[in-house]
């Protein structure tokens, strides 16, 4: 890449001219353009073979390439070297098209030219033959923007289009193109250019502009950029101007509003050890440095990815990412079902952030939630020894089980003496610090047999898929913690016998749901209603209410 190109007018224009980036280093010719080598390939080998269509439908987001495309398809069909994939960009063809002076392309923004009229007059001057080209060149962008009636006008020359006339449409939203006008045009879809690639084009570019720069805050800009090179070419542009010539990540970083890494890599950390309090006290900084807590989000939901992937596959990474020690640690820190179970809650604080009281709100909740829902996590509260099991104000039992949690847990010597008997297994789960994909596949398994060493448990073949092995792992490490020594723990499938923790759960469920359309159904009130006006009860709508120990037993 050199540091001269040719300007509008076809004459070398030199670094620092002040022209904005994205038009300066446009690309002129196919092999420059970047991210688009599927639909390149093709029109090359169209034009190598001269099978040529009469229109083309280019579609993708904003800033892929779909007008420069369009343009350097202009000069393949009318460089004055013949039909070519290679147009040789010096004939006066290719310069008057570079320049936008050709007399035979004729673009058209639909945006702003929506009326019939404006189509109408632009097929009646297709009728006529080029006045210098090899063909007229029509480049219609945003095509979709056109009115019913202009599309009309427009199916009839396609249709029947005059040899000499070659169309090429492009648009952001192809679903709103009609389907008439789809079936006659050859579509080709540019896809969202990938972050890496952005980037090697900014430090190319960078390098032939004599601009100093750090590898970090290109990553930045590429990222920022969501896939359209020509965003990021413009947010290049500006982070030169903040910088003062130089492009670095804190100057890009602040330009942008964006989160320094290390915050988020100190979250992960912090939620690896269960610590709240430094949870809340790096969103308070980041607060206090006004980052926007939706990228933060996003970023985060990144960051975890990427985990998750090196997590599977540890070649994933490349050798040189910048990010690779710290990726390593939290990969070897976080459990792999702990990064599944952030991911999901990352995405949807992002989807809830509009919804939130205040941006910061909508940031925090979804980490205080990775805390709450976090595997082997702070244990619930529970009253203390002697105090009743029911949670204040509620009058319900806790979440644990019919058993007490004193009842649960035996004294370290008993617990080396003898395992868990069978009609214990729920209330064992319920004292266990497990959570996530972990404590499922205690709740779906059954304890069919144990001794000193062993626990054998049976899982339903309809959970098989929560026999992965960090789950059974987890599971027994938790055992092992509780009992005080190593266990062998065994898994079998077999027939769902409702004597899972969660299937007993859902019996007790049942029973009560029973008693209490049992109850409503007696109540005389309810009864009249039925049996004078024909009314009927809607077991799907009464739902029970457990009562407190006080009541159950008469007090």
């Amino acid at each position: 890449m050199t540091p001269e190109r040719p300007t509008d007018s076809g004459q070398p224009l030199r670094t620092g001219s002040g022209q904005a980036l994205a038009r300066k280093w446009r690309p002129r010719t196919f092999d420059e353009l970047v991210g688009q080598e599927h639909v390149v390939r093709a029109l090359t080998n169209a034009l190598r073979q001269n099978r040529l269509h009469h229109a083309w439908l280019l579609t993708g987001t904003r800033g892929v390439g779909k007008t420069t495309l369009a343009r350097i398809m202009a000069k393949a069909l009318n460089c004055e070297t013949g039909v070519t994939p290679a147009p040789c960009g010096v004939c006066p063809a290719c310069t008057e098209i570079d320049g936008g002076r050709f007399v035979d392309l004729l673009e058209l923004d639909a945006a702003s030219n929506t009326q019939v009229d404006n189509m109408r007059e632009l097929l009646e001057n297709a009728l006529y033959a080029p006045a210098s080209g090899r063909f007229k060149v029509y480049i219609i962008d945003e095509v979709h923007m056109l009115s019913r009636s202009a599309f009309s006008a427009m199916l009839k020359t396609l249709e029947e289009p005059p040899e000499h006339v070659k169309f090429i449409l492009a648009t952001t939203e192809a679903q709103k193109v009609p389907v008439t006008v789809l079936s006659r045009c050859l579509q080709f879809n540019l896809k969202l250019i990938p972050a890496p690639e952005i980037q090697s084009r900014l430090a190319q570019i960078l390098a032939a502009e004599d601009v100093t720069f750090e590898a970090a805050a290109l990553k930045v800009i590429a990222r920022a950029a969501q896939g359209s090179l020509r965003d990021a070419l413009s947010l290049l542009d500006q982070a030169i101007a903040h910088g003062a010539g130089r492009v670095d990540e804190k100057s890009v970083r602040a330009m942008l509003g964006t989160v320094d890494q290390s915050y988020l890599f100190s979250i992960l950390d912090a939620l690896g050890r269960r610590d709240g309090a430094r949870v809340l006290a790096i969103a308070d900084e980041m607060q206090a440095r006004s980052f926007d807590f939706e990228f933060a989000l996003q970023e985060l939901a990144t960051v975890l990815h990427r985990i998750a992937l090196l997590q599977t596959l540890p070649d994933a990474l490349a050798a040189d990412d910048i990010d690779r020690e710290p990726l390593i640690s939290l990969a070897a820190a976080l459990a792999p079902e702990d990064v599944q179970l952030y991911y999901q809650i990352a995405l949807q604080g992002r989807s809830d952030l509009p919804l939130a009281p205040d941006d910061y709100a909508g940031f925090t909740m979804p980490l205080l939630r990775m805390l709450a829902f976090a595997p082997e996590g702070p244990e619930p509260w529970s009253p203390p020894v002697g105090e009743s099991n029911a949670v204040p104000g509620t009058g319900s039992s806790p979440r644990a089980g019919p058993a007490s949690k004193t009842s649960l847990v035996s004294a370290p010597s008993d617990r080396q003496r003898s395992g868990p008997q069978p009609n214990d297994w729920r209330g064992l789960v319920a004292s266990l610090k497990l959570g996530g994909m972990a404590c499922m596949l205690a709740e779906h398994s059954e304890l069919v047999g144990c001794d000193a060493e062993q626990l054998e448990l049976m899982v339903p073949e309809a959970h098989r898929h929560l026999l992965e092995k960090p789950y059974r792992d987890k599971l027994q490490a938790a055992l092992e913690a509780h009992y005080g020594r190593k266990l062998r723990l065994t898994f079998t499938l077999g027939a769902n016998s409702g004597n899972t923790p969660a299937g007993q759960q859902d019996q007790e469920r049942q029973a009560l749901q029973r008693l209490a359309i049992e109850a409503i159904e007696r109540d005389p009130f309810v009864r009249e209603l039925v049996e004078n006006f024909g009314a009927r009860v809607a077991d799907d709508s009464i739902h029970p209410v457990e009562s407190s120990p006080s009541r159950q037993s008469g007090g």
